[in-house]
């Protein structure tokens, strides 16, 4: 995986030193408080996918244009809005290793933040002049936000099935991702095959994150993951590794599991049982093929274009997706 990276980081290092331009740029004529509360956000970790992919996808596409790099920032901005508003909701202690936004300066100003960097992505968005482009923001907005309202509904649902889960999923993390590369593919004027094997592409790359993103749940070091692991379990969130082991555990295993679920673990030995019984069930094991089925998938749908050294790059970024938890 070091190497995989490294070979990423290279092939895009002058793109990335360009995003962070931008981010910083495209927050500089606002208040003062808002900028240091997002910055807090952006710059405290993260890897850039999103306002990678779009680039990537609109040079894919044959864009010559400057508007790329300025358009890109609207997912990340999308991205930290929604972890701001998602740590007061969960009412959460880390994000990325550090104290969480809302800790500081409190809930209020942390949400009203969050809503500043939605309407900033909406005016960035709207400068493009692409009605498309517009739109699909507008979709992904609604998107996310039916995820959100989704796993709070299914918070603690023991009956959640993985057909519901991938529609969480869908909100939560697979629609923006999805959105970063359909932009990109807008913006260069793509023909309609290429935009929508790039949204597809997109798409599968998104659920397969968040599939990568449950198993480090379970199985990551926490130094590397920046929280306690477990936070899913301990804040009652389903997600596919356990929702897998309920439905393939014996009777006793699952009325065990049911007691734990949502319990108050300070000592951690809950959670340990708890991993144990999903890879007893086999839930990472199914996880993890779920999540490479899904890399697979998305690097199919870059068959549509000629061979390139950006399809190559994209194709790259696919397998350290799921190389993270390898």
């Amino acid at each position: 995986m070091k190497a995989l990276k490294e070979k990423i980081l290279d092939a895009v290092q002058q793109d990335l030193v360009n995003i962070e331009k931008a981010l910083e740029e495209n927050l500089k004529p606002y208040l003062p408080f808002v900028s240091h509360v997002a910055k807090y956000m952006m710059f405290s970790g993260g890897k850039r996918v999103r306002p990678l992919l779009t680039i990537l996808c609109a040079r894919l596409c044959g864009y010559q244009g400057d508007y790329a790099t300025t358009l890109s920032v609207v997912f990340e901005y999308l991205h930290a809005a929604t972890l701001l508003h998602d740590d007061v909701v969960d009412d959460a202690e880390i994000r990325r290793g550090n104290p969480v936004a809302h800790s500081i300066w409190g809930a209020p100003g942390t949400v009203l933040v969050g809503d500043f960097l939605l309407a900033r992505s909406i005016a960035i968005a709207a400068a493009s002049d692409q009605m498309a482009i517009i739109d699909v923001l507008a979709r992904t907005t609604a998107q996310m936000s039916e995820g959100e309202i989704h796993q709070l509904l299914y918070k603690g649902d023991l009956a959640l099935d993985e057909q519901q889960y991938m529609e969480v999923i869908r909100g939560k993390t697979a629609c923006l991702i999805e959105a970063a590369c359909q932009a990109g593919a807008l913006l260069a004027g793509a023909p309609e095959n290429h935009v929508t094997a790039l949204a597809q592409y997109g798409y599968s790359l998104g659920v397969a994150f968040q599939l990568v993103d449950d198993l480090l749940d379970y199985t990551a070091d926490p130094g590397v993951l920046g929280k306690a692991i477990g936070t899913d379990l301990r804040e009652g969130k389903l997600t596919l590794p356990l929702i897998y082991a309920l439905d393939h555990a014996s009777k006793k295993d699952r009325r065990y599991l049911e007691t734990i679920i949502g319990d108050d673990d300070s000592d951690g030995k809950g959670f340990d049982t708890v991993l144990n019984l999903v890879n007893k069930y086999g839930g990472t094991a199914y996880t993890r093929k779920q999540a490479q089925d899904r890399i697979d998938q998305a690097k199919k749908y870059l068959d549509v274009f000629e061979a390139s050294e950006t399809c190559s790059l994209l194709k790259d970024l696919a397998d350290y997706v799921v190389a993270r938890q390898m």
